[in-house]
């Protein structure tokens, strides 16, 4: 599959034949979406904890005798039937959200979601990204450019935007990093869920590269 390739002021300066194992893929609502929500548990953070009542403090007396008070039968006051007491199958932070997915459920469902951006007009591919004077009114100023690129209006409105780069570019990331909407990120930490977060996502022919070329791998 051949895309338009544009430098960063917006131009056109030829075509990429795209890796078909990447970008050829068909779209799989299904695998996209359990991915997505495996992704979206594993980040989870599980901290919300109830204390029960074997970890409430007091309560360790019982309140009154067994017999002839005239009032029902009681062992401690924080039996969580009591104000104060602990409660009863309240979150723990012992629980784990974690769901395993293996890596060829991952690796495929993610070529599905950048096959379905390339096809959509919501990837744009730059043949190449560098700052002059790393400053975020020189990133503004190449957004707004790339904005004039049919399809891709929004790049001037704050859309959200996931930009790629080929190794950690801390100018890029530093120039980038105060704009509304623009996220930037190793190509090789690219997933599911940060694909479909964004409406666009921006990449260069090197940054290509480093995507995995086959779905077996």
């Amino acid at each position: 599959m051949k895309t338009t390739v544009y430098s960063q002021k917006g131009e056109k300066t030829g075509t990429l034949e795209m890796p078909s194992a990447v970008f050829d893929a068909a779209w799989n609502p299904a695998l996209v979406w359990q991915v997505a929500e495996s992704e979206r548990a594993n980040k989870r953070k599980g901290t919300a904890h109830a204390k029960g009542r074997a970890e409430v403090r007091g309560g360790g007396v019982k309140p009154w005798r067994q017999k002839g008070t005239g009032r029902a039968r009681h062992g401690s006051i924080r039996s969580p039937i009591w104000i104060g007491g602990g409660v009863t199958h309240g979150p723990t932070k012992e629980k784990s959200y974690v769901k395993k997915i293996n890596k060829k459920m991952k690796k495929k469902a993610l070529f599905a979601v950048l096959s379905q951006k390339l096809r959509d007009n919501e990837m744009l591919v730059l043949d190449t990204l560098a700052l002059e004077h790393e400053k975020t009114k020189e990133a503004a100023l190449i957004l707004r450019t790339l904005a004039g690129i049919k399809g891709f209006e929004a790049l001037a409105n704050g859309a959200k935007t996931l930009l790629l780069t080929p190794a950690s570019e801390t100018s890029i990331h530093r120039a980038f990093r105060n704009i509304e909407g623009i996220h930037v990120m190793e190509t090789r930490n690219i997933n599911v869920l940060n694909s479909l977060a964004s409406r666009y996502i921006i990449i260069t022919k090197e940054a290509i590269s480093k995507l995995p070329v086959t779905s077996n791998t």
